[in-house]
């Protein structure tokens, strides 16, 4: 499958061109809340997981489908892949659309990646809790991240980076969610001092149950709680706007119409990225249409009603 995938609309970035760089789930975490669902490689090995000259490949050809951002993110950290500033370094040689990253944070204590990452406009790092014990509960690290160690990365980063820096906090019901943990957050947060603090919660299906999003309600009396005030990006919208996009998730319907289908099921069979029928996903359980199932482990989403049965 593409490293390069969508745009894809995104509430904070636009139209997002999101570039995958390393295999499927592959992470220095194994977050409760993932999308994507538990880690099955975990680990802090760097390298070139895929060719540098490939992905630049990629990205060119993508270039015609004018996105507001060209987003490093994908199937898990992408700080693991070892030419991240060389790629960075690509990518700004052949446009001027702002180049972002998505990371959880977890390696910026490590100086050699805070250096590649200076050539980014855009960083969002993660922040989820407030102390280790919160931390080693919703992020599952591995072990040689520890949380003084992950927190101290993100203060030297902001100290050493010119760009924009969004902090994003997620909120997770009953586990982050008291006014006690997230008070631990906003505490760190501010020494920190990232341009934005963006709370987040479950919206998607998360790796495991016991991730429980937090209602949209209550999310403004949270954000309160960070100084200056926490932006909320979590989204609770079940349509997006765009014809290519309303075309493509009712293909994704169409699909899981037929038989129960996982995401791997769904982004092969219509040849589009995992992140791309995620989002279709996402919306259709929002709107009622389908509905999440498991078996043997594994995630299926079938449509709603009595009658979900193969045809």
């Amino acid at each position: 499958m593409s490293n390069v995938f969508g745009p894809v609309p995104s509430r904070r970035l636009g139209r997002s061109l999101g570039i995958d760089l390393v295999p499927f789930k592959t992470c220095t975490y194994d977050c409760l809340y993932c999308q994507l669902g538990r880690t099955t490689h975990r680990t802090m090995e760097r390298k070139e997981w895929f060719p540098l000259g490939d992905i630049l490949s990629e990205v060119k050809e993508r270039m015609s489908s004018k996105p507001d951002y060209i987003t490093l993110s994908g199937s898990g950290e992408p700080t693991l892949y070892s030419r991240l500033g060389d790629l960075i370094e690509g990518i700004r040689a052949m446009t001027d659309i702002p180049v972002a990253v998505l990371t959880n944070g977890s390696l910026l204590w490590d100086r050699d990646i805070r250096l590649e990452l200076a050539g980014a406009h855009l960083v969002v790092p993660s922040l989820d809790a407030g102390d280790d014990v919160i931390f080693q509960k919703v992020n599952r690290p591995y072990p040689d991240i520890s949380f003084v160690r992950m927190v101290q990365g993100h203060v030297d980063f902001r100290k050493e980076y010119h760009g924009n820096l969004w902090l994003e906090v997620f909120i997770l019901d009953g586990i982050t969610s008291t006014r006690e943990e997230v008070l631990k957050i906003a505490a760190l947060a501010k020494k920190i001092a990232p341009d934005r603090v963006q709370l987040n919660t479950v919206t998607r299906p998360p790796a495991e149950d016991t991730a429980v999003k937090v209602k949209e309600t209550a999310l403004p009396d949270i954000a309160r709680l960070f100084d200056p005030p926490a932006e909320i990006i979590a989204d609770f919208r079940k349509d997006t706007a765009g014809e290519d996009f309303t075309t493509t998730r009712e293909s994704v319907l169409d699909t899981i119409r037929r038989r129960p289908c996982s995401v791997e099921d769904i982004a092969g069979g219509l040849g589009i990225h995992r992140h791309e029928a995620l989002k279709h996903i996402e919306e259709l359980l929002a709107r009622g249409q389908i509905e999440k199932t498991s078996s043997g482990g594994t995630v299926y989403y079938r449509r709603t009603g009595k009658n979900n049965v193969e045809e």
